[in-house]
């Protein structure tokens, strides 16, 4: 559900092989987000003639009613097909995040992203000739080096985010997603990211790799990660057996399927030195034909790794009268924007728990409850987001806090938007001390996502 309009207007405007990396140091302040200029057109990259390219831009600008609509049915997913592609799906992601620590220490010292998107490309799937974009990927990666979070000081102020982006066509070894199991590679200037499953004894091992060149510098300004992530209890299916509703509607829906609970080992790459690490993270795959429903103005969604080994998944899409706006401040005292309390601004809202017993819950719009309490503003975007939340669900009352203000993302060179995802703690809602630990993904606060 998330990720469906982070796919938009980076088809529709011109990027490069090559979509840019970023380095933002909450200490010493970001640069402006300023317009992407004149990156190399999406044509060359694409492989298209002119006449084709300015057909495809002209057909991805257009209206969202041009969208047409899903032809997905519900049916029994089967593994591990399932874990693989779906090409003739509009929308597909696959999205790993979590938390790292050196081996022994038990606080997070960092968090990470690695996010796949494949979606169909302007050129016709017959097109003859095999430079023709018929399927594109393209990914995001992250990595959040925490600071004085560690030592339970709260919500880091000295944290720091590097990110990157990529986009490109499908084929010819540069990028490929496989159809009989997750096998997904993206390719630039001979530096591969990389998501692999295979099978395990006791479930899933999946094989994960990207660096993030900063400033395109090779050697010590290389920062990157190699992981090994083990499943240790069975897919989580989403919604009923994998059919995950998005909306009132009952087409609008996706197949969803979870990996929470995923143990992790690796080494993480950084000023020219190798460190070990271990953690937890959590893997969400999701296919769809649909997009943001146009009365949404965004969503927010988190999925959370408890420490008893239950995992949470809550999100809700907001309505455009609610929960987005502009801030007029920065830092964590500037005044929130308007925006609902509980419910109010959702179009529709959902989740599930996964107890330690295995079994798990669905749970419906109305049992979902989420009241921001803490906003931060973005120095560079301008945007005000809510960093801390109070979550009403089902199975229970929480507090959930962002572990670093500033991991907003510029991913307008790859997929066309502006948004918040990042490492945060789960809070018991008596004793006020962690509990769990996951990610929040916040979109729509710096505009609705481009279509």
């Amino acid at each position: 559900m998330r990720r469906r309009a982070l796919l938009g207007r980076g088809l529709a405007t011109g990027v490069s092989t090559w979509a840019g990396t970023s380095l933002i140091d909450t200490a010493a302040g970001a640069p402006a987000i300023t317009s992407l200029g004149a990156l190399g057109g999406l044509a060359g990259l694409l492989g298209l003639t002119p006449e084709v390219a300015d057909a495809a831009t002209a057909s991805a600008a257009g209206s969202v009613a041009a969208t047409p609509a899903s032809t997905m049915q519900r049916r029994v997913l089967a593994f591990p097909r399932d874990h693989g592609s779906h090409p003739a799906q509009a929308i597909e992601w696959w999205y790993l995040t979590e938390w790292l620590a050196p081996p022994g220490e038990a606080d997070p010292a960092w968090g990470f992203q690695l996010t796949f998107f494949r979606s169909p490309g302007p050129a016709p799937a017959p097109h003859p000739s095999r430079f023709a974009a018929s399927q594109v990927l393209m990914a995001h990666a992250a990595l959040t080096e925490l600071g004085d979070t560690r030592s339970g000081a709260g919500t880091s102020t000295t944290g720091r985010l590097s990110h990157d982006q990529r986009i490109t066509r499908v084929g010819m070894g540069l990028a490929e997603a496989s159809e009989a199991d997750t096998a997904v590679l993206l390719n630039v200037a001979g530096r591969p990211w990389r998501l692999s499953r295979e099978a395990g004894a006791a479930g899933s091992i999946y094989h994960a790799s990207f660096d993030l060149a900063l400033g395109r510098e090779a050697g010590a300004a290389r920062v990157g990660l190699k992981l090994d992530l083990s499943a240790s209890q069975p897919p989580l299916l989403q919604g009923e057996s994998g059919w995950s509703r998005k909306g009132p509607e009952p087409d609008q829906a996706s197949f969803y399927v979870s990996e929470p609970q995923l143990q992790v080992s690796g080494e993480l790459l950084r000023g020219g030195k190798t460190t070990a690490v271990r953690g937890r993270a959590w893997l969400d795959h999701e296919w769809s034909d649909q997009i943001l429903p146009p009365e949404a103005q965004g969503w927010d969604w988190l999925g959370i790794n408890l420490f008893d080994g239950s995992a949470l998944t809550v999100f809700r899409l907001r309505r455009k009268a609610g929960g987005a706006g502009k801030g007029s401040g920065s830092g964590a005292g500037a005044a929130p924007p308007p925006v609902s309390v509980g419910n109010e601004a959702a179009l529709w809202a959902g989740g599930s728990w996964r107890g330690i017993a295995g079994s798990s819950r669905s749970f419906a719009p109305t049992d979902v409850g989420l009241d921001p309490v803490r906003h931060w503003t973005s120095p560079t975007s301008a945007a005000t987001y809510p960093v801390e939340w109070r979550l009403r669900t089902p199975a229970g009352q929480f507090m959930l806090r962002a572990l670093a203000d500033a991991q907003e993302l510029d991913a307008r060179a790859s997929t066309g938007t502006v948004y918040w995802e990042g490492l945060a703690e789960l809070l018991g809602p008596a004793s006020g001390e962690r509990i769990g630990l996951g990610y929040l993904e916040m979109t729509g606060y710096a505009g609705r996502p481009a279509l």
